[in-house]
């Protein structure tokens, strides 16, 4: 009999396992409590009692974070605060560490390598490969990451000597080691015994990658079109010439772009002699992608990795400070465009309640381009030959609009206030700073490319520093002009 779809057992998620594990903490902590004040009570010595408790639910404990999933691991350690944390890392196998360690979070690494000894950490080390300890290594000292290459063997000494070499954001820091590659001049039943002799192959590889005596690339040969072919058939008769790859000192943002274009699951990475000495496979890409991502969501509002949601007061504080002050400073300067008007507020009170309609529709209008150009700059669609295309473009966008929301706005202040002249001024001020909300949304993201910076970190301030600033200014200079 078919089982319904309510009968199907449904996998725990993250979520269930971090409140598994909040449960059997607090369990803990209450089966302990109960035990102690019992024992008071009673005259006797809880110890015995309450450490055959808390063996019991450690062992517990134990026993549901061995069955999870290292990323589970890590959301759970994430969830926790601090002091449970380092309690439940505890807990952890020695050799699954490293593991964890590479999938928690920055400001979470941070708290439990400092729980760690350096001998814990280097033990830690030995069960991963070289790009795997090349992502840790920022986190750690410089003695440890010599103590780290020095235990290695030979060949992962080089390995791991060439993955610290390459800088954060190439393609090289992103490179894994293992390759399969074989040469054109032989059969496919050759290539399959070839494949055979490994004890499984390495993760996210779709294709064999083909070299000539040199060990310089030729092409690619995928396992799909491997398994299939008659095994008398050579190689070079059926292995792809045109294939993507990269230089080790490739910017990762482009081979991240080729990934999702070509819709590639690993790329071979060459030197400059044509030599195949990695490859990059997907999962790389796609962590990289998402560390990019959460970077650039934290920094938009001021935030840096290193707090999470279990820091200290203090630490929170200094980490948001500056980006407080910053807008503290902006906010100020809108602040004294206002004050300049306060005689010709004084006289009309409607001013008052209209100008933020004014700044907020430039600042929503102004995110909106710079959302635009910051997503088009990733991407690399802009250039210097589209540059004046895409700036009347936006000129066009917001002149249109601001014709029409500006009549909009104008003809709802004429009907509250019965005043022709304010609604004049309304609909003018509206297309004007809609007009500069375009240009600071346009030029804002480009001038932080031009000089290095990224464009999504921090364009948001400034642009409703302008708009703003320009909305009142606008607005209230216009009603002066022809209203006072």
């Amino acid at each position: 009999m078919a089982r319904r779809p309510e009968d199907i057992p449904r996998s725990e998620s993250p979520q269930d396992h971090l409140e598994a594990v909040t449960r059997l903490i607090a369990k803990q902590k209450l089966v302990e409590d109960l035990v102690h004040r019992q024992g008071e009570q009673d005259g006797r010595k809880p110890a015995l009692v309450e450490g055959l408790v808390h063996k019991q639910n450690l062992a517990e404990l134990q026993k549901r974070l061995d069955g999870l999933h290292p990323a589970d691991v890590a959301y759970v350690l994430e969830g926790l605060p601090p002091l449970d944390r380092i309690a439940v890392w505890g807990l952890v196998r020695s050799d699954r560490d490293g593991e964890i360690l590479l999938e928690v979070s920055d400001a979470v690494r941070e708290t439990l390598l400092a729980d760690m000894d350096s001998a814990e950490i280097v033990a830690a080390a030995q069960h991963l490969d070289a790009d795997e300890i090349a992502d840790l290594a920022p986190d750690l000292s410089e003695e440890i990451v010599q103590d780290i290459i020095e235990a290695q063997d030979v060949d992962e000494r080089a390995e791991l000597q060439s993955a610290l070499s390459y800088p954060e954001g190439t393609v090289g820091a992103l490179m894994d080691f293992e390759v399969v590659s074989i040469r054109d001049d032989v059969t496919v039943e050759v290539a399959l015994r070839y494949l055979r002799r490994y004890d499984e192959l390495p993760a996210q590889t779709d294709a064999i990658f083909i070299v000539d005596r040199d060990d310089r690339l030729l092409g690619v040969l995928p396992l799909n079109k491997l398994l299939v072919t008659d095994p008398d058939v050579e190689v070079a008769s059926i292995y792809q010439q045109n294939v993507v790859s990269f230089a080790a000192d490739s910017d990762a943002e482009e081979a991240a772009r080729a990934f999702e274009r070509y819709e590639l699951v690993s790329a071979p990475v060459v030197s400059a002699d044509g030599k195949v000495t990695g490859r990059v496979p997907v999962q790389a890409v796609l962590d990289y992608v998402r560390e990019r991502q959460e970077q650039q969501e934290l920094a938009k509002v001021g935030l840096r990795e290193e707090e999470d949601i279990f820091s200290t007061v203090w630490a929170s504080v200094k980490n948001r400070g500056p980006w407080i002050a910053l807008n503290l400073c902006t906010a100020f300067i809108a602040s004294r465009v206002v004050g300049a008007f306060e005689g010709s507020i004084e006289k009309l009170a409607a001013l008052a309640a209209l100008m933020p309609i004014v700044a907020g529709i430039g600042g929503n209008t102004g995110n909106q381009t710079a959302t635009l150009i910051v997503r088009s700059l990733a991407l690399g669609q802009v250039s210097a030959s589209n540059a004046r295309r895409l700036l009347a473009r936006e000129l066009g966008v917001a002149v249109t609009s601001g014709v029409i929301w500006g009549s909009v706005l104008g003809v709802v202040a004429w009907m509250l206030y019965r005043n022709v002249a304010l609604g004049g001024v309304m609909a003018m001020a509206m297309m004007l700073n809609m007009i500069v909300a375009a240009l600071a949304g346009l030029f804002i993201p480009l001038t932080m490319e031009r000089f290095g910076r990224d464009p999504a970190v921090g364009s948001s301030v400034f642009l409703t520093f302008i708009t703003d600033s320009m909305g009142f200014f606008v607005f209230l200079g216009l009603a002066t002009i022809f209203l006072i």
